[in-house]
């Protein structure tokens, strides 16, 4: 399965973990590196002093290429790009900004660099910044997203008729027919994170995986666009936002409702009543709890699998 993203990151299979916060730790990066794919830790819920230190144990688990999440609004990203280069990471995927500001920097200095984008006009401006690859995210996405709702079925073919770097498809995807259909659309790989919250190998509090599996169509929605988009599992704090939403509410009346330290309390402390629980659509297609490298296998099986079905279409 050797390509442009295989060749570029080093890996067996072009698949890409996420780099999500309050999941991607170095358990998961190490055991997704592990299976032939790359493994990302997410650096935006870390402190400096505790991604050095997931980025070691990392190093001690895996003997195969890993990276770097990084969402540029991060208030310690200086201090975080010194550690990356310290600890030697040769992958960084940025996120949440201007890719200008730091891809030359991390360039200079033999660090390969992805940025993660929502739209043809983002994608653009990354490859002038001059990134070696975009990943283009479609409004199926958990976590943070784009404010336009553009799917992943529609950006694919949108942003590769657009630019010349590698694209990695993101948004939706947790299966190999998935796989296939964003790479036939354009896309030289694919990044998964949804089904990998629900993987032995997860930091997310074990009630948050729980909740994950039993989702159902239409049990998350997007929503805070006027803060950062997020897409989120309906659950008590939803419900009190969407009260909150009736009486058109300011940015500050918002920020107050949010607080501090949400995300955290729902994915990693488990509190699935008064935290921010942010997973993908493709959750309702996400029915059990396996390790990494189960997961890989069977993606991997019916990508290989769906090729042959498509084949007699």
């Amino acid at each position: 399965m050797n390509n442009r993203i295989t060749d570029l990151f080093n890996i067996k299979y072009p698949i890409i973990q996420a780099g999500m916060i309050w999941n991607s730790g170095w358990r998961l990066a190490s055991a997704a590196s592990n299976s032939g794919i790359l493994g990302l830790i997410g650096a935006g819920s870390m402190y400096p002093d505790v991604l050095r230190e997931h980025i070691q144990k990392c190093k001690k688990a895996t003997n195969k290429p890993f990276g770097v999440n990084v969402p540029m609004l991060y208030p310690n990203i200086n201090e975080i790009m010194d550690i990356i280069v310290e600890e030697g990471v040769k992958i960084v995927f940025t996120s949440a900004g201007n890719p200008k500001t730091w891809t030359s920097w991390l360039q200079e200095r033999g660090i390969i660099v992805v940025h993660v984008v929502s739209s043809v006009k983002f994608a653009l401006k990354a490859q002038g910044a001059g990134v070696d690859a975009v990943v283009a995210e479609g409004f199926e996405a958990g976590g943070h997203n784009g404010r336009d709702e553009t799917t992943t079925l529609t950006l694919i073919p949108m942003v590769k008729e657009q630019i010349q770097i590698p694209l990695i498809a993101a948004g939706g995807i947790a299966t190999g027919k998935a796989m296939l259909a964003t790479m036939i659309l354009g896309a030289d790989a694919v990044q998964v994170g949804s089904r990998f919250v629900a993987s032995i190998e997860s930091s997310a509090h074990d009630a948050f995986k729980k909740v994950v599996v039993d989702i159902k169509e239409g049990d998350t929605q997007l929503t805070l666009k006027e803060l950062a988009p997020v897409r989120l599992v309906k659950n008590k704090f939803y419900e009190e936002l969407q009260e909150l939403y009736k009486s058109s509410p300011s940015i500050e009346e918002l920020k107050t409702l949010l607080g501090r330290a949400r995300a955290k309390r729902g994915m990693f402390e488990g509190d699935l009543d008064e935290g921010e629980l942010e997973i993908g659509q493709i959750a309702g297609l996400i029915h059990d709890i396996k390790p990494v490298s189960q997961i890989v296998d069977d993606i991997l099986q019916e990508f290989e699998a769906a090729k042959i079905m498509a084949s007699s279409l």
